[in-house]
C-alpha cells in the first residue's frame, strides 16, 4: 500500500532514474496511463499525444508508465521505449521508468491511484495496458477508464475538469 496521503507527495522515477515529483503538477489536470509498445492498444499513443497537444496549454499533463506485466508487451529498455514512442507516435509527454502496476511490487503511484478509484465491478487491480486515471487540479483521482476507452472519448471529461 502506498504511504502517500496526497497525489502531490508521489515522486516516481523518470526514465533517466531522476525523481519526477508530482508536486510540480499541482493545479493541473493529469492523465496517468500504463503503456506498452507491443499491445493491441498501442495505437492509443496517437490519441494520447493529440490530447496532450490540444489541452497542454490549458493545463493538461499526461504521464505514461511503461509496464511489462500484461503479456510481456513492454520488454524494452527505457531508451528503447522512449525512442519507440517518439519515432512511431511523436510522443512529447513524459514517459516514466518501467513499473509494475499490480502485485506486491506495484509502484506507489499505482497503489495510490487504485486505492482512490476502483475499476469495473469494484476491482482495484489494473486489468490491462492503457488503463487511464484522471486527476483533477486539486490532486483528486476523479475518473478511471478501461483500456478499451480510446483517448478520443476523453475530451469532454478533460474539458470539464480544465474549467
Amino acid at each position: 500500500m502506498s504511504s502517500a496521503t496526497s497525489f502531490y507527495e508521489l515522486a516516481p522515477s523518470a526514465k533517466n532514474n531522476q525523481p519526477f515529483p508530482f508536486s510540480q503538477l499541482e493545479g493541473k489536470v493529469v492523465l496517468i496511463v500504463n503503456v506498452a509498445s507491443k499491445c493491441g492498444f498501442t495505437p492509443q499513443y496517437k490519441g494520447l499525444e493529440a490530447l496532450y497537444q490540444k489541452y497542454h496549454d490549458e493545463g493538461l499533463e499526461i504521464v505514461g508508465f511503461p509496464c511489462n506485466q500484461f503479456g510481456s508487451q513492454e520488454p524494452g529498455s527505457e531508451e528503447e521505449i522512449s525512442s519507440f514512442c517518439q519515432l512511431n507516435y511523436g510522443v512529447t509527454f513524459p514517459i516514466m521508468k518501467k513499473v509494475k502496476v499490480n502485485g506486491k511490487d506495484s509502484d506507489p503511484v499505482y497503489e495510490f491511484l487504485k486505492s482512490k478509484k476502483s475499476g469495473l465491478l469494484g476491482l482495484s487491480r489494473v486489468k490491462w495496458n492503457f488503463e487511464k486515471f484522471l486527476i483533477d487540479k486539486n490532486g483528486n483521482v476523479v475518473e478511471r477508464w478501461a483500456s478499451t476507452t480510446s483517448p478520443e472519448k476523453l475530451s469532454d471529461t478533460i474539458e470539464k475538469y480544465l474549467k
